[in-house]
């Protein structure tokens, strides 16, 4: 089997409140909301972010998730290395240290400052709800 039999899909997001989480990727980033449902006991909703669905659900019947831990007790970020999903990005369209200064005025943690990365790449991490890693780029050749 080769690797064009697959098309990306989603991002399944647990949510403790998944309309609020919702509402937070509407707000901040800019997303759709698409679709608002119940499925196996618990609130569903899909959200179309940059050619990407976001699927946030709830805590389903007999479920207990444990909550992801906050940045503050990851440490650095060279520390955040562990098994699984780590973070997913986005690439962003436009001036990033714009768009940062407007997170954080709006009360958005980031938890790695925008800062040059690999290949002239701008970079920032962002703390979503339910401890999610987000990770923000934009392409460019130097820090402005």
């Amino acid at each position: 089997m080769s690797a064009s039999a697959f098309t990306f899909d989603h991002v399944h997001l647990v949510s403790a409140d998944p309309h609020a989480a919702a509402a937070w990727y509407e707000e901040h980033f800019g997303a759709e909301i698409t679709a608002d449902t119940m499925a196996r006991g618990a609130p569903q909703i899909f959200l179309s972010l940059g050619g990407a669905v976001l699927l946030i659900r709830g805590e389903r019947p007999g479920e207990t998730p444990k909550p992801a831990p906050g940045f503050q007790d990851r440490g650095d970020f060279s520390s955040h290395n562990r098994w699984g999903v780590d973070h997913f990005g986005f690439l962003y369209e436009g001036d990033l240290a714009a768009f940062c200064a407007k997170l954080e005025a709006d009360g958005v943690q980031l938890s790695v400052p925008l800062k040059s990365g690999v290949g002239g790449l701008k970079l920032c991490f962002v703390e979503g709800p339910d401890g999610v890693n987000i990770e923000l780029m934009q392409r460019c050749s130097s820090l402005s």
